[in-house]
Parts: structure tokens; C-alpha cells; sequence
């Protein structure tokens, strides 16, 4: 159909290339964080303290006893206590993740062994029966070893971001001392390590597998892309575990210390007597750091792997051009690159100097990381791909050219940052959704629930727009291919995300700190400042999450239905419409599971919580010691065993559909699910989000009409801390999960198509 500029080689040097530039940046930042150091300093003249300012650093530094030896080894303490929770929580939580891998690692094994019943010897291919292509049990064997490599980079990836992000909080407080700038750099330094280290890992596992398995499986790319699906899987089912066991986790701890510390004892957040203080602030680094690490992977693995499968059928797989084929991954490396420039905008080029720069600085990146990726993006469709070929569209070929593939990535990468900032309107305290939410709080707890519920199902109408049109534009040019490079396209700037989304967490646990350590009021309000801001780009990251699954899990689906051999989805079929009926509950049901788990753990934490400030004489006064790790216990036991029920229905319910009920009524289900998990989604995160925006918006004061709902323990304030409370699982573990619930049961779908269709559908074959 035509050459592309970029040789082959050219190719397999840029990606493993622009990985390794990407690993290497993570690391130059994180001696960066590590030059902040968690030993007292020795006494420092002022002349080394004549920084931007000259003397000024050296005042402020002063002012806020910054030579004071005991706050900064009370900060180191408090650190290696949140490390160790964190650490041990997920040793745990990976011990039960990895008996579930080696199973399902079995299952996979032997369903799409049984395929050709265990047969070695070649078969006709699939799309095209006059070439012979590599056996079931290859793909059954490569299947499960690219699950695993999927599971394993997932779980490391999660792994790590927590390590990194409880490294760097103390940092960030210790830095809070010399002004607002340095700790926001440390925070977004720290998120910066995270997402390059994730999106460069993801990519290079992903480009080596490829080329590992491409020994074996030679010509035949259609079974070497339909073997190297299994990575997506096993990212995405290590990030359900994570999502749902960290989101319980941290939302147990969370509730607990907040309703029992600040409503009913009227002490501050993260208040050092508060015994369940420890668990918050492990649970910020396991849920919303360890989990959403997870997440993004997950979502970048599994839309890598349905553009590569649906590729693998269309001119690039049957002519081999290999450089065409790579054009997903070389996407994700050029991203790379433009993340790392807009990094440096953030740490070296703009310097924040005031706490409201704090907010416009994480838009910046943002919008100069998608302005700088559409030129990339450009230069890549250019030099990579033919100037006409052809895509697989259900049984035909579509014949498309390399400007149409630029605009269906490129719709993608404006569609995440138009829900970015729709979600940043309806969740951030500086506009009017979460001002009148804070304004409801003066008649109580109901009307501010009520304000905050409407918020939600509001904040769905400018997302799901923005994701329609990225549908309609992307499948006009190039099919289902469209599609999945169009979510690529949203997730190109994973790493940029990734550290804005890291730096929220970073920057409360610094807080907290501040508040266990005992440092000054003025210190507390900067590291308040950095985390508002970080609680807004939180719900921007989750945002994009929701946006791209929905998209990914499309693209999955319309890469089944071609695997499945479906010809049409037709809703007006009983067998497809039940699907689609029951598929639509499936969000429900999840979010029921994961609301009631935190339920239920919130309300031990609370009796233990009660029951220490009851029983523990001097806890109130100061002089006697919470007993923090049975806080910490509580919320590890019950995340673990909660986890479980949520997991095994998303994952069960394709394989018993599949296997029971057949494609059809599977294709309803995947069809149902992704179409209402989507709004529940986007509307869980986005109440969450405001309820606890509207709260920080009473306690900060900021505005004349702030400081007449407050001040902090004043009646709306409490109305605000009940809805915050509230919110805390819709945002934090409901609302986060169903993203994967959706790409989850697409892409177990696609990893056992052949199998269903070989051999499912038992109930009708009776």
C-alpha cells in the first residue's frame, strides 16, 4: 500500500530508546527529591541561604525554625511509620493477588489450550484460510505468559509509585518551611518519578515481549498480537485488586478518623491524638498512588494491545510492515518525550511563588503537554505510517490514509483535556459548582447531599459528549483501529498525568505531617494550599481514567466481536438484549459491594477509635499515645477479605457468560456495562470530589463568603466534614473502580473469544 519514511530499524531504536530516556528521567528526578535531606541540618550561615531573594530566604527559614533538630526527626519518625504500613499492606495484599494470578494464569492455559483440544499441529488461519498459522496451544501458552508479564509490571509499577511517593512526602513538609515553591516541586518532582518510571516501563515490556514472541511465532502476527492481548489482562486485573483493596483501605481510615476526630471531638485533621491517623495517611499512598498507578497501566496496556490486535488483520499485519504495526507503542514513546519537556517547564522554567500560582502551574502542564503531543503526534502519522492503507472493519477492509489516523489520535488527546477541565470546574473551590455546594452546608448535612448529587449527574453531560464525538470522528476515518488509537491518544500523556495525579497524595500526606510534627500554623496553610490543588488534579486524573477505559474498553470490544467472528451486535435479539439489560446492572452491583465493604470497615474503625479515646486516660490532653497499629490492622483486614467479592464479579461474570450464554449475549453484557459504568463513574468521582472540595474551601477561609460559613467546628463546617465523609468512597474506591470494571470484562472477553466461540453457549445448545 506504500512505504513508510521511518525504517524498521528506525523503529525498534526509537522506542526501547525513548524508554530508556524515560527510566533515566525518573531517576535524575528522584536524586533531586532525595537531595532534601531527613537528617537535622547543622547550623547554616546566612550567606548560604542568599538564594533567589537574597536575604529573604533566610528570614522566612528562621522564622519558621527550620534549624529546629526535633521537628525534623519527628517528620523522619512519622515517615517510616507511614512507609512501613504501606509497605507491609501491600506485601500482604500481593500474597493474595499472587495465588489469584498463578490460577488464573492456569485457567487461561487450559481454555485456550482447548481450543484445537490440545493439538500441536498447525491450523488454517482465522482471517485468512489459505495461510497456515502457529496452533492453539501456542497461543495458549504465549497467552499466559504475556498474563503475567502484564500482572507483574502492573504490580511493580504500583509498588514502586507507593515507595516513591512515601520517600517524598516528609520532604515535601520539611521544604514547606522555605516557602510554598520548593515543597510544590518536591511534590510534582516525586509524581514525576511515578509516571515516567510507569509509562516507560509499560512500554518497554510490552516492545520486548513483542519481539521475544516474534521468534516464535515468525509470519504469523495475527497469533503473535492475539497471544500478546494476555498483557493487558493481567495489568488490569492486578489493578482491580489494587484499585478496590487500596480504595477500601484508605476510605476505612479515612471516615473513621474524620467522624470520630473532627465531628465528634472537634480536634484538627490528622491531629497526632487521633489513633486512626496513621492508617489515613498509609491508605492516601495505597489507594490513590499504589491503585491509580495500577489503573493507568492497565488502561495504556490493554489500548496498546486492542489497536495491536485489530492491526494485526489489516494491511500492516498482512503485508508485515512492521514500523505500521509499531505505530501504538511509538505514539507512547514520542509521549514520553513531550512529557519530559512539560516537566521541565513545572520544576525549571516557571516558579511558583504565591499558593494561588499553585493550581494554574498543574493546567499548564496539561495544556502544553497536549499542544506539544498534536505536533508529535503529526510528525509520527507522517514518518510512520503509509500514506494509504488499510484498516479491518468487520469482515471488510476499510481503506484509510494517515491524516484521518492523525485525527482520530489527536481527538483522543483533546478529548481527555476538555473532561480534565470540565471535571476541574465542577470539583476545583475556585468556581461556582462547589461554592454553592459549600453554601448549602448553612441548613445542614441533607441539603448539602442533595446540592452535591445533583453536582455529580450534572458533571456527566460535557464528558460523555467529548467522548461521543471522539467515537464518532475516530470510527468515521478508521474503524474499531480509530477507536484504540484515539484512546492511546488520551493516554500518551500518561506520564504527565500520572505525576499530576501522584503529586495530590504527596502533598496531604505532607500536611499530615506538618500536623504530627507539630510545625506552625502558617506551614499547616501552605501545605493546605498545595494539597486543595492536589485534590483537584486528583479528580482531573480520575477524569481521564474514566474517559480513556470508556474508550479502551470500545476499542476492546469491537476487537472481540472481530475475534468472535460476530458478524452484527443486533440489540433486537433476546440473546443480546438480556445481555445488554444485565450488563448495565453490573456497576451498580460493583459499586454496592465496594460502598457497603467501606461502610462496614468505617464503622469498626470508628468503635476502635471511640473506644481508645474513651479508654486511653491523657489521649485528649496530649500526654498519652494513640495506639496506632491496631487502626492500621483494622484497615488491613478488612480491605483484603472485602476485596475479594467485588474481584470475582467482574471477573467471573464474562467466563459465565461466555461460557453458558455465548458471544451474543457477552457482546450485550460488555455493551450494557461500559455504557452505564461510564456515568456512574464520571458522577461518583466528580460528588466525591466537590463534597471534600467544599469542606477545604469552609476551613481555608479564603474568600468573604468562606469565612462566613466557617470557622473550622462552626455547624456548616460539620454539615461539609458528613458530606466530605460521604464522598470519600464514591470518589475514592467506587467511583475509580468501575473504569476497570469496564475495560476489565472487555478485555477478558477478548483474551478468551476463541474459546466462546469454539465452545460456548452451553445453554442453548441443549
Amino acid at each position: 500500500m506504500g512505504v513508510t519514511i521511518l525504517s524498521d530499524l528506525g523503529a525498534e531504536i526509537l522506542i526501547p530508546v525513548c524508554a530508556i530516556v524515560g527510566i533515566g528521567f525518573a531517576l535524575v528526578q528522584w536524586v533531586l527529591v532525595s537531595k532534601v535531606k531527613l537528617l537535622p541540618a547543622r547550623e547554616s550561615s546566612p550567606a548560604n541561604n542568599a538564594g533567589k531573594n537574597g536575604f529573604n530566604d533566610y528570614l522566612i527559614e528562621e522564622e519558621e525554625g527550620i534549624n529546629d533538630h526535633n521537628v525534623v526527626l519527628k517528620c523522619a519518625e512519622i515517615q517510616t511509620a507511614i512507609s512501613e504500613g504501606a509497605t507491609s499492606f501491600l506485601f500482604t495484599e500481593y500474597q493474595y493477588v499472587g495465588v489469584f494470578m498463578v490460577a488464573f494464569a492456569v485457567l487461561i492455559f487450559v481454555f485456550l489450550g482447548s481450543v484445537e483440544g490440545f493439538s500441536t499441529s498447525s491450523q488454517p488461519c482465522t482471517f485468512d484460510k489459505t495461510r497456515i498459522c502457529k496452533p492453539a496451544l501456542a497461543t495458549a501458552v504465549f497467552s499466559t505468559i504475556s498474563f503475567l508479564l502484564g500482572a507483574v509490571t502492573s504490580v511493580v509499577s504500583g509498588f514502586l509509585g507507593m515507595k516513591i511517593a512515601t520517600y517524598a512526602n516528609a520532604r515535601t513538609t520539611l521544604e514547606a518551611r522555605k516557602g510554598v515553591g520548593k515543597a510544590f516541586i518536591v511534590a510534582f518532582r516525586s509524581g514525576a518519578v511515578m509516571g515516567f518510571l510507569l509509562a516507560a516501563n509499560g512500554l518497554l515490556v510490552l516492545y520486548i515481549a513483542i519481539n521475544l514472541f516474534k521468534l516464535y511465532y515468525g509470519d504469523d502476527w495475527g497469533g503473535l498480537f492475539e497471544s500478546i492481548t494476555g498483557y493487558g489482562l493481567g495489568g488490569s486485573s492486578m489493578a482491580l485488586f489494587g484499585r478496590v483493596g487500596g480504595g477500601i483501605y484508605t476510605k476505612a481510615a479515612d471516615v473513621g478518623a474524620d467522624l470520630v476526630g473532627k465531628v465528634e471531638r472537634n480536634i484538627p485533621e490528622d491531629d497526632p491524638r487521633n489513633p486512626a491517623v496513621i492508617a489515613d495517611n498509609v491508605g492516601d499512598n495505597v489507594g490513590d498512588i499504589a491503585g491509580m498507578g495500577s489503573d493507568l497501566f492497565g488502561s495504556y496496556a490493554e489500548s496498546s494491545c486492542a489497536a495491536l490486535v485489530v492491526a494485526s488483520i489489516s494491511s500492516f499485519g498482512i503485508n508485515h510492515e512492521f514500523t505500521a504495526m509499531l505505530y501504538p507503542l511509538i505514539i507512547s514513546s514520542v509521549g514520553i518525550l513531550v512529557c519530559l519537556i512539560t516537566t521541565l517547564f513545572a520544576t525549571d522554567v516557571f516558579e511558583i511563588k504565591a499558593v494561588k500560582e499553585i493550581e494554574p502551574a498543574l493546567k499548564k502542564q496539561l495544556i502544553i503537554s497536549t499542544i506539544l503531543m498534536t505536533v508529535g503526534i503529526a510528525i509520527v502519522s507522517c514518518i510512520a505510517l503509509p500514506s494509504s492503507f488499510t484498516i479491518f472493519n468487520f469482515g471488510s477492509q476499510k481503506v484509510v490514509k494517515n491524516w484521518q489516523l492523525f485525527l482520530c489520535v489527536a481527538v483522543g488527546l483533546w478529548a481527555g483535556l476538555i473532561i480534565g477541565f470540565v471535571t476541574e470546574y465542577y470539583t476545583s473551590n475556585a468556581f461556582s459548582p462547589v461554592q454553592d455546594v459549600a453554601d448549602s452546608c448553612r441548613t445542614g448535612a441533607a441539603t448539602n447531599v442533595i446540592f452535591g448529587l445533583a453536582l455529580g449527574y450534572k458533571s456527566v453531560i460535557i464528558p460523555i459528549f467529548a467522548i461521543a464525538v471522539s467515537i464518532f470522528v475516530s470510527f468515521s476515518f478508521a474503524a474499531m483501529y480509530g477507536i484504540a488509537v484515539a484512546a492511546l491518544g488520551m493516554l500518551s500523556t500518561i506520564a504527565t498525568g500520572l505525576a499530576i495525579d501522584a503529586y495530590g497524595p504527596i502533598s496531604d500526606n505532607a500536611g499530615g505531617i506538618a500536623e504530627m510534627a507539630g510545625m506552625s500554623h502558617r506551614i499547616r496553610e501552605r501545605t493546605d494550599a498545595l494539597d486543595a490543588a492536589g485534590n483537584t488534579t486528583a479528580a482531573i486524573g480520575k477524569g481521564f481514567a474514566i474517559g480513556s477505559a470508556a474508550l479502551v474498553s470500545l476499542a476492546l470490544f469491537g476487537a472481540f466481536v472481530s475475534q468472535a467472528a460476530i458478524s452484527t451486535v443486533d440489540v433486537l435479539t433476546p440473546k443480546v438484549f438480556i445481555g445488554l439489560i444485565v450488563g448495565a446492572m453490573l456497576p451498580y452491583w460493583f459499586s454496592a459491594m465496594t460502598m457497603k465493604s467501606v461502610g462496614s470497615a468505617a464503622l469498626k474503625m470508628v468503635e476502635e477509635v471511640r473506644r481508645q479515646f474513651n479508654t486511653i486516660p491523657g489521649l485528649m490532653e496530649g500526654t498519652a499515645k494513640p495506639d496506632y497499629a491496631t487502626c492500621v490492622k483494622i484497615s488491613t483486614d478488612a480491605s483484603i477479605k472485602e476485596m475479594i467479592p467485588p474481584g470475582a464479579l467482574v471477573m467471573l461474570t464474562p467466563l459465565i457468560v461466555g461460557i453458558f450464554f455465548g458471544v451474543e449475549t457477552l457482546s450485550g453484557i460488555l455493551a450494557g456495562s461500559l455504557v452505564s459504568g461510564v456515568q456512574i463513574a464520571i458522577s461518583a468521582s466528580n460528588t466525591g470530589g466537590a463534597w471534600d472540595n467544599a469542606k477545604k474551601y469552609i476551613e481555608a477561609g479564603a474568600s468573604e463568603h468562606a469565612r462566613t460559613l466557617g470557622p473550622k467546628g462552626s455547624d456548616p463546617h460539620k454539615a461539609a466534614v458528613i458530606g466530605d465523609t460521604i464522598g470519600d468512597p464514591l470518589k475514592d474506591t467506587s467511583g475509580p473502580s468501575l473504569n476497570i470494571l469496564i475495560k476489565l470484562m472487555a478485555v477478558e472477553s477478548l483474551v478468551f473469544s476463541r474459546f466462546f466461540a469454539t465452545h460456548g453457549g452451553l445453554l442453548f445448545k441443549i
